[in-house]
């Protein structure tokens, strides 16, 4: 049980951040205590154009939220500079996107809320707006200050994936791969494990780039002068650091209990096994930084918002897994 509750962003006000909010207040039975940082005009609006009969209730501190949450929405009032229309961002409204994450960190970070949330944004809307970091991410390790190396992990039931390369090309991919890299994304991943989730012993399973892991070099020598080399600083250092294992078989149903996360080399690499197996409850959580952030793993879904066809379930699985996260660290 977490002491304050969530901090939810609004995310990009056109996008479907709002209609996955209201949803999952709507099944609050099976969500831990969250405030949205939104436009109250706006949220009372698209509870309407949605049919749905929810009280919305404006908070002024996140502690209010505790009391209210099982009969009302709560809500911390971030107004909009334009009204705003589902499917049809505006960069007018980019700054009380902005605000909404910048205030949700500044709660956390005073202790007033447990851990932040964010709905989804427009990077491409946030850059048209001057926004200069290259999403989420990278944003909330400044807010964080003290030189925070976040580390993205996708996760859901079965599977957790931590990437040493994220939203590069392959080639790119490839050419950034070092054993240093690889060493400080592990060292992370295991201290998080162990802070964030309670696991005593991590298991870290590393995959191989190549085909068979590189067949001992005869597809390729990555596996034995970077990745291999990676493996046994950590496992000198005491990190329980496997692999590398070959790509094709590290995501098996008998390969998946092996393991508490799986390191992969490029994105695809882990987010297609990842999304194949639990595409709607996926959870995009920040390792690494001085508070718990998790987001749901999907976009903004501009075509879909407003209609009430987005799935609420991986948002609904991000706040069970901040509050899950937070209780882990006291």
């Amino acid at each position: 049980m977490i002491p304050s509750p969530l901090a939810l962003t609004m995310g990009d006000p056109a996008g479907v951040g709002g209609d996955i909010t209201l949803k999952a207040w709507l099944k609050r039975d099976v969500c831990p205590p969250f405030f949205v940082i939104d436009d109250i005009e706006r949220l009372t609006a698209l509870a309407a154009r949605l049919n749905l009969n929810i009280p919305i209730h404006a908070i002024d501190s996140p502690a209010q939220a505790m009391d209210i949450f099982t009969t009302a929405l709560p809500i911390l009032h971030q107004p909009l500079a334009v009204p705003s229309i589902p499917g049809k961002p505006d960069a007018a409204n980019a700054r009380a996107t902005l605000a909404a994450i910048e205030r949700a960190v500044a709660l956390v970070q005073s202790g007033q809320a447990a851990a932040v949330v964010t709905n989804p944004i427009s990077k491409d809307v946030l850059y048209g707006a001057g926004f200069k970091f290259p999403g989420h991410t990278e944003f909330l390790a400044h807010l964080a200050g003290g030189g925070a190396q976040p580390v993205m992990m996708l996760a859901c039931e079965k599977l957790r994936v931590v990437l040493a390369t994220v939203h590069v090309s392959l080639k790119d991919a490839i050419a950034q791969l070092s054993t240093d890299g690889i060493c400080t994304i592990a060292r992370i991943t295991h201290a998080a494990l162990k802070r964030d989730f309670a696991i005593a012993d991590p298991v870290l399973a590393v995959a191989g780039l190549n085909p068979h892991a590189g067949e001992g070099g005869a597809m390729g020598r990555e596996e034995i002068d970077i990745i291999a080399p990676a493996i046994r600083h950590l496992q000198n250092e005491g990190i329980n650091a496997q692999g590398p294992y070959p790509p094709d078989t590290l995501f098996t149903s008998k390969a998946l209990p092996t393991y508490d996360a799986a390191l992969c080399m490029y994105h695809d690499q882990g987010l297609i096994p990842l999304k194949t197996l639990d595409f709607e409850r996926g959870v995009n959580a920040t390792l690494g930084l001085p508070f718990v952030r998790t987001s749901p793993d999907h976009g903004t879904a501009f075509d879909i918002a407003g209609t009430g066809k987005a799935s609420e379930l991986s948002l609904i699985a991000a706040l069970n897994m901040a509050a899950q996260m937070a209780a882990a660290r006291g």
